[in-house]
């Protein structure tokens, strides 16, 4: 454990600014259930009664889409991989291009004149049936819930990073590991007390808010977080390059490591000794020194027979002067006494290994892929992928349903751009700065951000600063928390609960969204408990799952009058299935969580083509919609029905 007076310090000083802006997003949604009084429940609650001015439009949009994702596990891949990042997130400055421009109009108007409230309520009044909003609806729960598992993990991060040194804290850290230990599944020698600690505590928060304040909290919050992100990356920036020596020298440095082994230490000792994770040790040779880090909290026993036991590390087997420097920094400053050790490699990156540069160049090092991270076709899909997954994402098509007219969407489309541009690739800046600073973060990479504005702050001896650029990610989370609960409790309540129950009283309403957004809070902690190892993978899957099954049925349903409600499902469950059955290939053959390149190219593109093919052929075969709804929504020029 690493035991550094001032790092106590700025971890005490950051809580308390922390906290401060945490009683501010509570004050926001006292403000807005009381700014919802009198007012209709469903209106108001789900959609703000639909009157978003530009500010709250752009800022809303901007803070849902920028999730834990951006700010936690985009991070955590700029660290792993360097460089090629860039081609990897470029996709996403066109996001609102793309997404708002190309359905944005189209659905506030369609939303507007059949009094929708939620996607599944919109399509199933658009096409006239009851199975296309059921089946909308489930698809939406499905795929939604894996992007609301990504922040959940993002958040119990952050806040595991800014209490590690409080005393409280660490008091109720051993004794939740102690009562977890004997339990199957989550227990065992290594369950890690301060990240479910963390999780509950961040659950209760966010979901707490989120029922009270409604969709105008959201909104509120959303504003103020926005800001608060933009602060933050410019601030971390700064902090930054000042502290690695510009962007050069930090290039410079990047360019000469090469990625880590992952091994075991055999350690032989007299008593149980705790290592923390994170923890050092050094291996001196005649050829070179190597490094190890403790990948997590483990108790060592004395081993009956010899042989020493085992702790699971990573290897930096060629540090460059600069990762030395960080590293024996750290270690003059850990508790770990000298024990002895034999270091066993057991496995190498596939593309990389002992290969300096390729954390700037393309494709980047990859642990599991022989061709490297971000192959060229790879890169290509990615560049598409954000901005049309972004078009098939219900939870933007609730705000777009909220703004108030064509001039807010115009300037709200050039606003967010402006912004995705000043958060996105100053993130890639400081994390591939980062890698210098401090080395050896791929045994948790995900908290990569967390630590980065907890060291650089206590470095410049401004403490107190770590809250507020903490506040940073946890603002992007809870605002993509907040937006996702709110769509799984919109979603329900108005077409499940009140289809079966159509003259429910707004009394009865409010409390079935509330037990709805308990429930997913609960259910999102319980999925946690074993989290993959980057949530990032979970926040791709997710938004490729809800833009396969959304995306073209949603346009086609919006520009297309001879869509058909048989069409419709049926490009909606051939998109979902084809993502998730190319994903479960990938988990088969690389044995975790992840997609699985078919041919090149990400699955999305191929669940994206099979919808569009699906819908259309689908159309043939099967009953036309009736003609009073698609005079509804399209009109008649020369007896024919109007696109547009």
């Amino acid at each position: 454990m690493i035991l550094a007076t001032t790092e106590a310090t700025a971890g005490n000083a950051a809580l308390v600014s922390f906290c401060i802006y945490t009683a501010v997003v509570f004050a926001l949604a006292w403000l807005a259930s009381r700014k919802r009084a009198g007012k209709s429940f469903m209106n108001e609650y789900f959609l703000g009664s639909r009157n978003l001015g530009m500010w709250a439009f752009a800022f809303t949009y901007a803070a849902t889409s920028a999730s834990g994702g951006s700010f936690m596990g985009f991070p955590a891949k700029i660290y792993t991989y360097g460089w090629v990042m860039a081609l990897w997130i470029g996709g996403y400055i066109v996001v609102p291009l793309v997404a708002m421009g190309l359905i944005s109009k189209r659905l506030n108007q369609v939303a507007r004149k059949s009094g929708s409230i939620t996607v599944p309520e919109m399509m199933r009044k658009r096409l006239g049936s009851p199975t296309v909003g059921q089946v909308a609806t489930l698809l939406l729960v499905f795929f939604q819930f894996f992007f609301l598992l990504a922040q959940f993990k993002a958040g119990a991060k952050i806040m595991t990073t800014l209490l590690g040194d409080v005393g409280v804290f660490i008091a109720a850290k051993d004794t939740i590991e102690s009562v977890l230990q004997p339990l199957p599944w989550i227990g065992g020698s290594g369950v890690d007390g301060a990240y479910y600690l963390c999780l509950g505590v961040f659950a209760v928060s966010v979901v707490a808010y989120t029922a009270w304040g409604g969709f105008r909290a959201v909104v509120w919050t959303d504003m103020m977080q926005g800001a608060v992100m933009l602060v933050g990356v410019v601030i971390l920036l700064g902090l930054a390059l000042t502290q690695v020596g510009g962007l050069a020298n930090a290039t410079r440095e990047v360019a000469k490591m090469v990625p880590p082994e992952e091994g075991v230490l055999r350690m032989e000792v007299n008593a149980k000794t705790k290592l923390s994770q994170g923890a050092w040790f050094k291996l001196e040779t005649d050829e070179r020194v190597k490094y190890f880090r403790v990948k997590k909290d483990t108790e060592v026993s004395p081993a009956k027979g010899g042989g020493g036991d085992e702790v699971d590390v990573i290897c930096l087997p060629q540090p460059t002067d600069a990762e030395v420097k960080a590293i024996e920094k750290q270690m003059g400053q850990q508790s770990v006494a000298a024990i002895p050790f034999v270091y066993q490699k057991e496995s190498d990156y596939k593309y990389g290994a002992g290969k300096q540069g390729v954390y700037v160049s393309a494709p980047g090092p990859s642990s599991t892929e022989a061709q490297g991270f971000l192959p060229v076709m790879m890169a290509m899909c990615f560049f598409a992928f954000w901005p049309f997954a972004g078009s098939g994402q219900p939870s933007y098509m609730a705000r777009q349903m909220a703004f108030k007219d064509t001039v807010t969407l115009r300037r709200s489309i050039v606003f967010v751009m402006i912004y995705f541009s000043l958060i996105y690739f100053p993130l890639i800046i400081i994390f591939t700065c980062g890698r210098v600073l401090l080395p050896g973060w791929e045994i948790d990479s995900d908290r990569i951000m967390p630590e980065m504005a907890m060291f650089l702050t206590s470095n410049a001896g401004a403490p107190w600063l770590a809250g507020l650029l903490l506040a940073a990610p946890f603002a992007a989370v809870m605002s993509s928390v907040d937006s996702f609960l709110l769509l799984f409790s919109s979603t329900i309540t108005r077409d499940v609960y009140q289809q079966k129950h159509p003259d429910a009283s707004e009394a009865k309403l409010k409390k079935v969204s509330y037990a709805v957004t308990i429930i997913m809070g609960v259910l999102a902690v319980v999925a946690m408990l074993k989290p993959p190892q980057f949530l990032q993978d979970l926040i791709v899957f997710g938004s490729g799952g809800l833009a396969a099954s959304f995306l073209m049925p949603v346009v086609l349903m919006l520009y297309w009058p001879r869509l058909t409600p048989t069409a419709t499902v049926a490009g909606m469950v051939s998109g979902g299935f084809t993502i998730g059955a190319i994903y479960l290939v990938g988990f088969f053959v690389h044995g975790k969580f992840g997609e699985f390149p078919l041919l090149g190219l990400h699955p999305f593109i191929w669940a994206v083509a099979v919808s569009a093919l699906v819908s259309v052929m689908a159309v043939r075969f099967s009953k036309p919609t009736d003609p009073e709804l698609v005079e509804k929504y399209f009109g008649k020029v020369d007896g024919r029905p109007e696109i547009g």
